[in-house]
């Protein structure tokens, strides 16, 4: 193997240690909402904004009908392929192992640490509104990364650790919120919907469009219940419902707090509050004390997103590595596959916190995240209908809308922050190059892999 070592700690340990049945159905809905509350209306909803204009709420109602098409695709995998590491294995039904699966499934993990930085900053930027430190260029990622670090520490304490805390979690801040965006929609200005004004750089649809991708990326936490079907009680009908049901509620607190946002608060205020959006739509309606609470909410939400993505995450890296499509190294630390996969989940999580913005890091992210999610569906399309029964039109239909957001996406960042589409091209170019290495360190002249 050139050197790589690919067992942990010598033991060759399954990324599966902790068994089937350790998640129940509640305990996998509270890991979907979790990365997806977190990292939704908290981080992104004032870029949709900037994006979409005053029609931000509606994007984020068009996002939740296209993850619905997606969403199809995961369930109808998750039902017949129910596994830890759950896209990898997707990926690997369709592509066969090789350097196809491994690019796509790279993508799909750089997008999932992305997220956990997204939000880990966004939790800096919530804290600071009721902290009074400075500079923030230091202590928002300063926070980030001690989130991540204690995200690390609950995750390796095991399974039922995660589903208690996310379990507690979750219903804090969904029932927390749902009672703040219904509270809020009380005071909204019925003006504030009509003003006509549009984003910072919109062009016609194309801002629309572009802020509905971005939209997408809050959605896109469902797949961390993918990531776990192994674990997943009765996962062939249990992973399928958390998808559905985490989605839904979801899609519903995120468009009432738009709603409530959009109403209570300019698109200039909006914009420029972006990085905390949700405690300056709570000053006008519910003063200081509606601050406080929102970050407190805030809080909650992106500390349990943050655990969520990297239990997900850490389970499809460990994946990759025992499946043989990434390298794996130790370097003497003890534990599990699982536990180094984690390690290096969180250090790369890390150093995204401290290098990029929040605007840079959420636009990656959803550029690699709607890349592979084409893949996904292009593999059933092409690859599985023989051994899925699904509606291709549906399938279909799915590609087509990724396909124009992902376009709008890319010709509005071309003309705002072209540096991003440069960083993305060079990202899938730098997986891509680097899996194809990789394969031929291990694969014979045969083109058999090296298992």
């Amino acid at each position: 193997m050139n050197g790589m070592d690919m067992s942990a700690s010598g033991s060759g340990s399954s990324p599966d240690e902790e068994g089937a049945g350790t998640l129940s159905l509640f305990g996998a809905v509270s890991l979907g909402t979790g990365v997806m509350i977190g990292a939704g209306i908290f981080a992104l909803t004032g870029q949709v904004a900037a994006l979409a204009g005053d029609l931000f709420p509606i994007a984020f109602f068009a996002a939740a009908v296209i993850v619905a098409f997606s969403a199809y695709s995961y369930v109808k995998l998750s039902n017949a392929f129910p596994s830890s590491g759950g896209i990898a294995m997707f990926l690997k039904e369709a592509y066969g192992l090789g350097t196809a699966t491994g690019v796509f499934a790279m993508l799909m993990y750089v997008s999932m640490v992305i997220s956990e930085s997204l939000v880990a900053r966004t939790f800096g930027s919530y804290v600071l509104q009721v902290v009074n430190l400075e500079p923030l260029s230091f202590w928002v990622p300063a926070l980030g990364v001690g989130l991540l670090a204690v995200a690390f520490l609950v995750n390796i304490a095991g399974n039922r650790a995660i589903q208690a805390s996310q379990g507690v979690m979750a219903a804090i801040k969904v029932g927390g919120l749902a009672i703040f965006a219904v509270a809020g929609l009380w005071f909204i200005e019925v003006a504030n919907f009509t003003n006509g004004s549009q984003g910072t750089g919109s062009v016609g649809s194309g801002g629309f469009l572009a802020g509905i991708a971005l939209a997408i990326l809050s959605y896109k936490g469902f797949t961390t219940i993918t990531n776990s079907g192994g674990e997943i009680v009765d996962p062939h009908r249990n992973t399928g419902r958390a998808i559905i049901i985490s989605i839904a509620i979801s899609a519903a607190l995120y468009i009432t707090l738009a709603v409530m946002v959009a109403g209570n608060l300019t698109l200039t205020e909006i914009i420029s509050a972006q990085n905390f959006v949700l405690a300056a739509a709570a000053q006008p309606a519910f003063g200081n004390a509606g601050v406080w609470l929102t970050v407190a909410l805030a809080i909650i939400a992106t500390a349990s997103g943050v655990m969520a993505s990297v239990f997900a995450a850490s389970r499809m890296l460990a994946m990759l590595t025992s499946m043989k499509e990434v390298p794996h190294r130790h370097f003497g630390m003890p534990g599990t596959l699982r536990t180094h996969a984690m390690v290096y989940t969180v250090a790369f999580a890390m150093f995204l916190t401290v290098a990029l913005d929040l605007s840079r890091i959420a636009a990656l992210g959803a550029i690699f995240y709607l890349i592979m999610d084409i893949a996904i569906h292009w593999g059933i399309l092409t690859r599985l209908r023989s051994r899925i029964d699904v509606k291709p039109v549906i399938v279909i239909t799915a590609i087509v809308l990724d396909v124009i957001v992902l376009a709008a996406f890319l010709w509005i960042k071309a003309s705002q922050d072209v540096l991003v589409v440069y960083v993305s091209i060079g990202g899938v170019l730098a997986i891509t190059i680097g899996e194809r290495l990789f394969m031929w360190s291990h694969t014979d002249a045969t083109g058999a892999m090296d298992m």
